[in-house]
C-alpha cells in the first residue's frame, strides 16, 4: 500500500494522520462512487455507483456485495436515528428511507409542485431532523439523466421529524453539495461545489438557519471541488476537494490536504473506532486509517 501523501500547511494536521499511514485501495473498477456511510453495530459500509445504478456494501468480514440493485442512480447515503438507510436519487428526484433490504418509502419528491433537481447528500439531526442538499446533478448527463429542472434555484431543506414536513431553508447557493454539523449541532457547514466554498450556518431552535457566512475556500491543485464532508470527534472538517481530502480546523484553518491518486467524491469515518476513513473516488473506495476518530451517525 502506498504511505499517505499529506500536504501539511498547519502542524496540527500530523495530530490526525501517523507518519506511517498508509492509502488502502478497498474496491476498484466502479463507474461513479459517492455516499459512503459506516453502520456502526452492523460494521459495514453501503456506498453508491451512481452510473453502475447501485447501492453497495463492503465489510472486512464479508468483502463486496450488492446492497440494492436498481438504486434509481443514489448518490449521498447516511442512517436515520434508528439505523434506517436514507439516500438521495438522481434518477428519480428523490429523498428515500429503507425500512427494510424490500422497502422503500419516499421522504421528499417535490416541493411547492415542482419536481426535486436532484438531493444529492443528507445529513441527521438528533432530534430526527433531516436536511439534505438539492443542486442539479442528477438531471445532467455526466451523472444524471438529462430532463429540464422544475425549480429555478437550487435549496437546502430540511424534513421534520414528526411529519416530514419540507421546508426550503436556504436558496444561497450556487450548487450546494456537502454538508455536516457541528459537534453540539449548533452549526450546520454546507459546501459549494462551483464556487470552491464552505460556509457556515447557525441553527436555530426550529431547525431553521441563520446568519450564514464563509467558513472557509478549499481551492487547490488537482480535480475536483468541495464536495462530500464529515467531522471527527474534535470538530475537525474534512471536505473531499482540489487534489484530495482538505482538513480544516473548527476556526477555519486549512490545516492541509490528504493526496489522492484520482478525484474523490465523499467521505464517512468507520471501522470499528470509528478511526478508518472511507474515501469514494470515481471509480475506487479507498481507507487510510487517522489517529482521531469520528462520530456515529446513531
Amino acid at each position: 500500500m502506498p504511505p499517505a501523501d499529506l500536504d501539511v500547511h498547519d502542524q496540527r494536521l500530523r495530530e490526525l494522520f501517523a507518519d506511517d499511514a498508509e492509502l488502502e485501495t478497498i474496491s476498484t473498477g466502479h463507474r461513479f462512487l459517492e455516499g459512503p456511510a459506516w453502520h456502526p453495530y452492523e460494521e459495514h459500509l453501503r456506498f453508491s455507483d451512481i452510473l453502475g445504478n447501485a447501492t453497495l456494501q463492503w465489510s472486512e468480514a464479508d468483502g463486496l456485495s450488492v446492497y440494492r440493485a436498481n438504486s434509481h442512480m443514489a448518490n449521498g447515503n447516511t442512517y436515520d436515528q434508528q439505523g434506517r438507510l436514507l439516500s438521495c436519487h438522481h434518477g428519480s428526484s428523490r429523498v428515500t428511507r429503507m425500512d427494510d433490504a424490500e422497502t422503500m418509502i419516499v421522504l421528499a419528491s417535490h416541493f411547492q409542485a415542482n419536481e426535486l433537481n436532484s438531493p444529492n447528500d443528507i445529513v441527521v439531526k438528533s432530534d430526527g431532523a433531516i436536511y439534505f442538499t438539492d443542486p442539479p446533478y442528477g438531471r445532467e448527463g455526466k451523472v444524471g439523466i438529462p430532463r429540464e429542472r422544475e425549480l429555478n434555484y437550487c435549496g437546502v431543506y430540511r424534513l421534520a421529524p414528526a411529519d416530514l414536513a419540507l421546508t426550503l431553508l436556504s436558496t444561497d447557493f450556487n450548487r450546494p453539495n456537502g454538508l455536516c454539523f457541528s459537534l453540539d449541532e449548533s452549526l450546520l457547514y454546507i459546501n459549494d461545489t462551483p464556487e470552491q466554498t464552505i460556509h457556515v450556518y447557525n441553527v436555530n431552535e426550529d431547525g431553521t438557519l441563520a446568519k450564514g457566512r464563509l467558513f472557509a475556500k478549499t481551492g487547490g491543485d488537482g480535480p475536483g471541488g468541495p464536495d462530500g464532508m464529515k467531522i471527527d470527534c474534535q470538530g475537525n472538517i474534512y471536505c473531499c476537494a482540489g487534489g484530495g481530502l482538505q482538513v480544516f480546523a473548527a476556526d477555519g484553518t486549512q490545516l492541509g490536504r490528504l493526496r489522492t491518486p484520482m478525484q474523490i467524491t465523499n467521505v464517512a469515518f468507520g471501522d470499528a473506532d470509528l478511526r478508518g476513513i472511507y474515501l469514494t473516488g470515481i471509480t475506487t473506495l479507498y481507507r487510510v486509517r487517522a489517529l482521531v476518530p469520528g462520530i456515529p451517525l446513531f
